[in-house]
């Protein structure tokens, strides 16, 4: 597992605008702050809003302050928060597994991963279409969103997830494996396409989740530990308020938001940014508060809840309805 903790001293040296100077233009109105410790994926649909929101003051004028830790895949997240080692945690599709679980309760959600997911295969080694997979070996990170778009992919090309051999493991280790020619394809997620861009000219990309949107819906979001949820509302309210801030200037201003989350993701080019900022589905915070109240969000995490656990067999799982609070939400951006 790799986890790397960034403090607040080390996010000002990066040049992030905190406290020092968001205060300045804040009103002069007494803030209670509140340190918790967020765990994230370095991806742009699971910690844009993070780097938007610390840049522009957004959590900071709400008296928040992140203890920052980063981790490689979704599962690592919760695992940590389950341990106690989290308070709060943002990750993709992975969240509709953990909360079905009872790992944790979620109160805000990022986007749609409409085309985070890739599916990867190597001429070479006998994969140019979707057909060839059949009897293939396949890298991929299970119970993620990357895994969730792989078993949809097989399916729609009528091949079952039996008929291939899946290799789950981290997403750097599975990119790795592709890329020696351990496997033949890989299901990944932004920006692990780069690499394989890189190093593998002849790669092809088979298929991406846009594919099945917007049939299918893929969600990434925020959840709190179980027992922090219980007894800090209120600080999980400010996150919102701040989450709101910094997600309606990336809807309003895309071209100047991926801009300045170009500092957070070198040495992704400007390109590689912009792809990967295009591959999310943002919603402003209004018409986020439509979905939630209408169910939208609900029953897009619930598809994939049936996803996750059909595939291991569990039928007393809790139903989204359940497990997602919407009525923090809804009270912030009301």
């Amino acid at each position: 597992m790799s986890v790397r903790a960034i403090d607040r001293r080390q996010l000002l040296r990066r040049g992030v605008a905190l406290a020092a100077t968001s205060m300045l233009a804040a009103p002069a109105i007494a803030q209670a702050r509140t340190k918790l410790r967020l765990g994230y994926l370095h991806v742009v649909a699971v910690d844009g809003h993070i780097w938007t929101g610390l840049d522009r003051g957004s959590f900071d004028r709400e008296g928040i302050d992140f203890e920052l830790y980063e981790f490689s895949t979704g599962p690592e997240v919760f695992e940590a928060m389950t341990r106690g080692e989290l308070d709060v945690a943002s990750a993709g599709g992975v969240i509709s597994n953990y909360l079905a679980l009872g790992r944790g309760r979620g109160f805000l959600i990022n986007d749609i991963e409409v085309a985070t997911a890739q599916l990867w295969a190597r001429p070479s080694l006998g994969v140019s279409r979707l057909a060839d997979l059949r009897g293939k070996r396949i890298a991929t990170t299970a119970k993620t969103t990357a895994h969730i778009f792989l078993d949809r992919a097989l399916r729609a090309n009528n091949i079952r997830p039996s008929e291939v051999e899946i290799v789950s493991s981290s997403m750097p280790d599975a990119v790795k494996a592709f890329i020696a020619g351990e496997v033949a394809a890989v299901a990944l997620w932004v920006p692990f396409n780069v690499a394989v861009r890189e190093a593998l000219p002849d790669a092809v990309k088979l298929v991406d989740a846009s594919a099945f949107y917007p049939q299918s819906a893929v969600l990434g979001g925020w959840a709190a530990r179980t027992d922090y949820y219980a007894g800090n509302k209120d600080v999980l309210s400010r996150i919102i308020r701040g989450w709101i801030e910094a997600n309606d200037h990336m809807v309003r201003n895309p071209a100047a938001a991926a801009e300045a989350l170009q500092a957070y993701y070198k040495p992704s080019r400007p390109a590689d940014l912009t792809e990967a900022f295009r591959a999310q589905k943002l919603y402003s915070a209004r018409e986020w508060r439509r979905l939630y109240a209408d169910g939208t969000v609900a029953k897009w995490l619930q598809q994939v809840s049936d996803f996750f656990m059909t595939d291991a067999g569990i039928t007393d799982a809790l139903r989204a309805s359940d497990y997602f609070d919407t009525k923090l939400y809804l009270a912030a951006v009301g």
